[in-house]
C-alpha cells in the first residue's frame, strides 16, 4: 500500500547561492553557496530517492515503474508514462541569478529532447528592498534587445518588482526573468533543466575560474517581448481552504493556510498531490498514522492516497498536482 512519501533533497551549488536553506529551512548539508534544494526530481542523473519507510531508496522512476497510475494518477501515467512531469525546489539567492529565459515544449523537445520549462515562484522570505526581474518594462523588438545586450544595458529594459513573503508569480516559457539578491522562494516547474542565460553580470565562477556560458542566440529565438500590465498573481487566503493560486496546463497550485483541522478528499483528483510547507508546521494523518511536515519540507501523496486529515496550529502549504 502506498502512503505519503518524503524524498531526500539534492543540494545544488550555485554561483549565487547563500546559506538560508540551512539557517532558515534547516536543511542538512556542509557545502558553501548552496542555491537550490531539489525536493522532488526526475531529472536524469538527479533523481531524488524516498527518505524513509518501506520504500526507502526508491527513485521516482522506480516508483512509477512499480505502481504506475496508482502512484501518478491514471491520466498522468497515460500522458507521461514513466516520466515524472514536475520538478519541485526551494531556492536561496544571496546574489542575483542570471537574466534568463526558458524554451517551450516544442523548442526544448527539438533542441534538447526535454520538456519545456514553465514555472512559478512563491516568495517565502525577502530581505529589505529585495526584488525580482520578470518580463519587460517597455515594448522592444529583437534588434533593440540585441543592442541592449551589446551595450550591457539590458537591465534598463527589464521590469523590476520589489517582493515580500506571500507574493506569487507565474513564469511561462519565453518570459525573461531573474531572482534578485536576498530572495528565498519555492519553485514549481516542469521537469526540465534547460535555461538560456542572457546576462550574468560578467561574474566569475570560483569553482571554474571562468565566466558562465551565455545563450543569447537561443534566448532571442524563444523570447516573448509582450509587456504585461502586471506580472504578480493575485489570490485569496481564506483559512482552511484550497485557494486557487496558479493553474496552468503544466501544473495546478493552491494556497492552503491551516489553523485547526482540514479534511481533504482527493478522490476526484486523478493525480499525485504534493505539499510544500512554506510556513509553520503541520501533521498529515493517513490510515491512523501521522506524517509531520515543517517549513521547507515537501511531502508527496501518491494518487491512491485520497483521504487525509491536516492538523496545525498555524501553517501555510502549497498544494500542487497535475
Amino acid at each position: 500500500m502506498l502512503t505519503p512519501l518524503k524524498f531526500q533533497p539534492l543540494f545544488k551549488y550555485r554561483i549565487w547561492g547563500g546559506n538560508k536553506l540551512k539557517t532558515v529551512l534547516n536543511k542538512d548539508y556542509d557545502s558553501e553557496s548552496i542555491g537550490e534544494s531539489w525536493e522532488i526530481s526526475d531529472v536524469p542523473n538527479d533523481e531524488t530517492v524516498v527518505a524513509d519507510g518501506s520504500l526507502k531508496g526508491y527513485t521516482l522512476k522506480q516508483l512509477i515503474k512499480e505502481f504506475k497510475g496508482e502512484f501518478l494518477g491514471e491520466s498522468v501515467y497515460k500522458q507521461f508514462g514513466e516520466a515524472f512531469p514536475l520538478l519541485i525546489k526551494f531556492i536561496d539567492a544571496k546574489t542575483p541569478l542570471s537574466i534568463q529565459v526558458h524554451p517551450n515544449n516544442e523548442y526544448a523537445k527539438t533542441h534538447h529532447n526535454s520538456f519545456g520549462k514553465n514555472e512559478m515562484w512563491y516568495i517565502m522570505q525577502a530581505d529589505q528592498d529585495a526584488n525580482i526581474i520578470v518580463g519587460f518594462e517597455k515594448e522592444i523588438d529583437k534588434k533593440q534587445f540585441k543592442q541592449h545586450l551589446e551595450d550591457k544595458s539590458v537591465l534598463d529594459v527589464m521590469h523590476h518588482e520589489n517582493v515580500k513573503k506571500g507574493d506569487a508569480f507565474y513564469i511561462p516559457t519565453g518570459r525573461i526573468h531573474a531572482i534578485g539578491a536576498g530572495v528565498m522562494l519555492a519553485e514549481i516547474q516542469q521537469t526540465s533543466d534547460v535555461t538560456y542565460r542572457v546576462y550574468d553580470y560578467d561574474r566569475v565562477d570560483k569553482t571554474t575560474g571562468k565566466t558562465r556560458e551565455l545563450h543569447t542566440e537561443q534566448a532571442t529565438e524563444v523570447l516573448d517581448f509582450n509587456v504585461e500590465s502586471s506580472y504578480k498573481t493575485d489570490y485569496q487566503k481564506e483559512l482552511n481552504t484550497s485557494n486557487k493560486l496558479i493553474h496552468s496546463p503544466y501544473f495546478k497550485s493552491n494556497f492552503l493556510p491551516i489553523k485547526g483541522e482540514v479534511k481533504k478528499d482527493y478522490s476526484n483528483v486523478d493525480s499525485f498531490v504534493i505539499y510544500m510547507c512554506v510556513s509553520g508546521q503541520a501533521v498529515i494523518q493517513y490510515q491512523q498514522k501521522d506524517y509531520a511536515i515543517n517549513t521547507g519540507e515537501t511531502i508527496l501523496l501518491p494518487a491512491s492516497v485520497n483521504d487525509v486529515m491536516l492538523k496545525s496550529d498555524d501553517a501555510q502549504i502549497l498544494e500542487v498536482y497535475f
